[in-house]
């Protein structure tokens, strides 16, 4: 079995494939402050509370943009499960090519998100990643990573206006029933939830015009997806697990 372990901002999902099929995923606060110690006893009760002994994990990776964390991490990995993790990085052999100034400045989570996206569903594709940043990749049917957009996500513009603002309460992330509000509450979730669902409409045009891809297919991933296009009128394809998917097609390329 493999067990991939993607390290975002807020939370870590470690996922579990045996072959090719994902068979269980778990998630646990990231946290800077936590010891090799209780992230190994945690993953033992996630393996152990589905009926999987540590012996039968044979491999690991870790696709990270929390380098705090890492030391924990991968002691822990090597602690209790008894493997060496593969850790994503550029420099790994990716299936595609990376167009940037800097590629070791790219975020793992982003080419991860390409890597799954092309493989799974091929090119040209557009990839959103709804998280605490939102990300807009570009992949072209070369197979290239060309472009990108970084924005703010759903939960970081609620905490910005709610820590900002003296008399604005903080709100639950949902989709209001109407667009009509007649309350702070609602109002606050309309405008949040509406402003990220024009932002998306917007900046898939705009590359599909540029880029001369209007046949592109759009691929979105994060856990604030469903909520923006809850008809299914915007994506392609939204799979919750595109991450996860990455780091086993990018472990299978390179273990």
């Amino acid at each position: 079995m493999l067990l991939v372990i993607d390290v975002g901002n807020t939370n870590m999902v470690f996922g579990i494939y045996k072959n090719k099929q994902l068979i269980n995923t778990w998630r646990m606060a990231t946290g800077d402050g936590k010891t090799s110690d209780e992230i190994g006893i945690t993953i033992n009760s996630f393996l152990s509370g589905s009926g999987i002994g540590l012996h039968s994990v044979e491999g690991c990776i870790i696709g990270s943009v929390v380098p705090t964390i890492m030391y924990s991490l991968t002691h822990a990995i090597r602690k209790y499960l008894g493997i060496e993790p593969l850790v994503a990085n550029c420099n790994m052999d990716l299936g595609i090519t990376i167009v940037r100034a800097n590629p070791a400045t790219c975020g793992v989570d982003r080419f991860v998100d390409i890597i799954a996206a092309k493989e799974l569903y091929g090119t040209p594709a557009i990839v959103i990643d709804y998280g605490t940043a939102n990300t807009f990749d570009v992949v072209d049917e070369e197979n290239r990573f060309i472009t990108g957009f970084i924005t703010a996500g759903m939960k970081t513009c609620s905490e910005h206006l709610y820590t900002r603002s003296a008399q604005l309460p903080k709100v639950e992330l949902v989709r209001p029933e109407s667009m009509l509000t007649v309350d702070t509450v609602s109002s606050l979730q309309a405008g949040i939830v509406a402003g990220r669902i024009g932002e998306t409409i917007e900046i898939i045009n705009v590359l599909k015009k540029e880029l001369n891809i209007p046949h592109a297919k759009v691929v979105a991933t994060g856990g604030l997806a469903k909520m923006i296009d809850s008809k299914g009128e915007i994506f392609d394809v939204c799979n919750p697990f595109l991450n996860l998917e990455g780091l086993r097609i990018l472990y299978e390329r390179n273990a």
